[in-house]
């Protein structure tokens, strides 16, 4: 297992009561979503944010970072993702409960909130940990392997997608195919739809994400 770095923000060492993890996409790092603590700490006022960089320089990308390879973007094999996805899984795992000690707090505080292939890891490594997250935001993300998510899901996390209509880098129809395998599946699941927005986060998509988190995070 790999140690991820990561920057700290929001609450106090030792007065945080829960906290956000944000799961970066392909080609970025955890600098890409660390910013977003800025316009949600004021409302999370006891809540510790973390932004991991991602185990891996990034194929297609000399200046990023990669949770997995993606073959369609960067010429690696299947095989090379499916082993690239395990590992990554065992090393987001790792830093989250790393994350659970540090700040003295339950994993029914912490929330994951992903982009892109974040919120595909995201939502792969919350249902299969042995105790329940408060919440997932998956954002322009899609849902790897649902056809073994009921056999896999060891606890069924509430989730919330959230995605543009016009995103052109992870196809729109992506969400109604998470959402159709979660509810199948047995998660409590709600859906957002930024109007007009390609491959990023608008300002009513981070609305209802803070408005998610505010309902199920501590304190």
């Amino acid at each position: 297992m790999r140690s991820l770095k990561s920057a700290r923000r929001g609450a106090a060492k030792g007065q945080a009561t829960s906290a956000v993890i944000f799961v970066h996409g392909y080609g970025a790092d955890g600098a890409d979503l660390l910013g977003l603590s800025d316009p949600l700490a004021p409302h999370l006022l006891n809540t510790a944010f973390y932004s991991p960089d991602a185990p891996e320089p990034c194929a297609g990308n000399p200046f990023g970072r990669q949770w997995f390879p993606i073959p369609w973007l960067d010429g690696s094999s299947e095989e090379a993702a499916r082993s690239g996805l395990i590992a990554a899984a065992q090393d987001l795992n790792g830093f989250i409960d790393k994350v659970l000690l540090d700040e003295g707090i339950s994993p029914s505080a912490l929330a994951l909130v992903g982009f892109s292939q974040g919120a595909m890891m995201s939502l792969h490594v919350a249902p299969r940990r042995t105790a329940l997250v408060a919440g997932v935001v998956a954002i322009s993300g899609r849902l790897l392997h649902p056809d073994t998510l009921s056999a896999e899901a060891v606890v069924k996390p509430p989730v919330l997608l959230i995605h543009g209509d016009q995103d052109d880098v992870v196809p729109f129809q992506d969400m109604t195919l998470a959402g159709n395998a979660l509810v199948s599946a047995g998660f409590e699941t709600y859906g957002h739809v930024m109007q007009g927005t390609g491959h990023g986060i608008a300002p009513d998509g981070l609305g209802v994400a803070l408005q998610f988190l505010k309902e199920r995070l501590p304190g």
